[in-house]
């Protein structure tokens, strides 16, 4: 069997048997998904592709980062610019709490034209938000939105990181293009939205439009929805609500 950079040749074999793990995780078995991915690191400890997908077994499907992290880890010895597990260790790090080390690895995939740019802008920007770099976070997730236009979940994101840099007026413009982009998908109004851009409105001295979006949020609460929301808007309401002589 030939091998180039350290790595063996792929056998053919190997293919289905990682389709077959594959099977496995999607079907809730991940016990002997990750039985067989550790027999099959064991046998091909050169393989690029298994060292990544036992880290992913591990990472995604068993939701234990720091035991995946030492599988990308070995995998970026063999091929340190292989993009893919590069991501995944970012993405480890960060679930880690390693935030400071996921932002340098989102940044040396930027450096090296990264394909999914959307995918790198929203986590950096939730590690970088957890650092208390809110102007670098509230850039990324300008960068996410250049790249899907209109999303309301990152407009809502960005709203946040405005907030907390003091850019009220902002905030309050992501939240109201958040909620246009609801109504033109025909999505049920958020009550979470109104409750924020509501508040927002209160601190910027528009007490009645914040209380209009509390009114409205309350209108708006679905099944499921969290019961603290449904309290907040209700003393919200009941605080603006004028009352009489």
């Amino acid at each position: 069997m030939s091998e180039r950079k350290g790595r063996e040749a792929w056998p053919p074999e190997l293919t289905e048997q990682l389709r077959q793990v594959d099977r496995l995780r999607r079907s809730g078995r991940y016990e002997e998904a990750l039985s067989r991915m550790r027999q099959l690191a064991e046998v091909h400890p050169r393989q690029l592709r298994v060292l990544l997908e036992l880290g992913l077994t591990l990472g995604i499907w068993g939701g234990a980062p720091a035991e995946a992290l030492p599988w990308f880890e070995r995998a970026l010895e063999m091929a340190p610019g292989h993009v893919t597990t590069q991501l995944h260790r970012a993405l480890a790090l960060a679930r880690l709490g390693r935030h400071a080390e996921a932002v340098a690895g989102f940044d040396a995939l930027e450096a090296s034209g990264f394909r999914k740019a959307l995918v790198l802008y929203m986590k950096r920007a939730e590690s970088l938000e957890a650092l208390g770099r809110h102007a670098d976070a509230e850039r990324d997730w300008t960068l996410a939105l250049a790249e899907d236009p209109g999303n309301p979940w990152l407009l809502h994101q960005r709203a946040t990181a405005r907030t907390r840099l003091g850019r009220l007026e902002e905030a309050v413009g992501d939240l109201t293009e958040a909620l246009a982009s609801h109504a033109r998908q025909g999505e049920d109004v958020d009550a979470e939205l109104l409750r924020d851009r509501g508040l927002l409105r209160a601190k910027l001295g528009d007490t009645s439009g914040a209380r209009e979006d509390f009114e409205a949020g309350l209108s708006a609460v679905r099944a499921g929805d969290p019961p603290e929301l449904v309290d907040d808007l209700r003393q919200r309401v009941s605080e603006l609500t004028p009352r009489a002589p």
